[in-house]
């Protein structure tokens, strides 16, 4: 897997989802992280980008933090917004860290880029101590499935969420904005789960929280998905030995 796509477009992504710029962010996903991430000691986020997770850890009192990518476009930023945190180049697939390195680990919206699933959640049980937590935060996987979408219908007079091809696995580059193509893999859930227990990595909660008010907002159209979750958020824990 190349990371050109992410190289090239790393600034649309800082400007865009970093920095305050994302209400989804603000308003829902660092809320949750920081919740989940505080009292950990030694966290790594797995697919940093500029750091703005990684970040959160430090400010929830962890005294190490370790975020790791692959795109030098995104390290490179991190690096000059400061903070606790620290930064390595490498692909989740293959973590350059020891076993039971971490007693938190942290992927945000990254694993449905990722096409070896397998490989990097069972990096995620290695490099996580027993006991340890996994703050796994996915695109929700059911509803943002490719041909998915708020449809009006005019004919019956009503609107609905239609939902793709759930089942069937799906990879490709997405337009996300004008100019702007990103890799995507849609899995179902099941897959996920699977693949986290086989790493050792057992949920021990579940939420799909409504989108927040500051991206309903955004336009009138979205007022009308409310009800539909576009986060999903997974807390694991690293399973101790028997």
């Amino acid at each position: 897997m190349t990371f050109a796509e992410w190289e090239q477009h790393a600034r649309w992504w800082q400007e865009g989802f970093t920095d305050g710029a994302d209400p989804e962010y603000v308003e829902q996903i660092v809320p949750l992280a920081a919740e989940h991430l505080r009292g950990a000691k030694a966290v790594l986020d797995v697919g940093c980008g500029e750091g703005q997770i990684a970040r959160v850890a430090g400010d929830v009192g962890a005294r190490r933090v370790v975020g790791v990518d692959p795109t030098w476009a995104q390290l490179a930023v991190a690096g000059k917004r400061g903070g606790p945190p620290t930064y390595a180049q490498g692909e989740a697939r293959l973590l350059p860290f020891r076993d039971a390195s971490f007693d938190a680990v942290v992927a945000c919206l990254v694993f449905e880029h990722i096409e070896a699933v397998d490989s990097a959640l069972a990096e995620v049980g290695r490099v996580l101590e027993p006991g340890g937590r996994f703050l796994f935060f996915l695109n929700h996987p059911l509803l943002q499935t490719p041909g998915s979408g708020w449809i009006d219908d005019h004919i019956l007079d009503e609107q609905y969420w239609r939902i793709g091809p759930y089942l069937v696995e799906d990879s490709g580059l997405e337009e996300m904005d004008k100019g702007v193509w990103i890799p995507f893999v849609h899995r179902p859930l099941h897959r996920y789960v699977n693949a986290m227990a086989a790493a050792g990595l057992y949920i021990e909660r579940m939420e799909e929280p409504a989108p927040p008010p500051g991206f309903l907002e955004r336009a009138d159209e979205y007022k009308d998905a409310a009800t539909i979750p576009r986060l999903l958020f997974l807390l694991a824990r690293k399973l101790s030995p028997s």
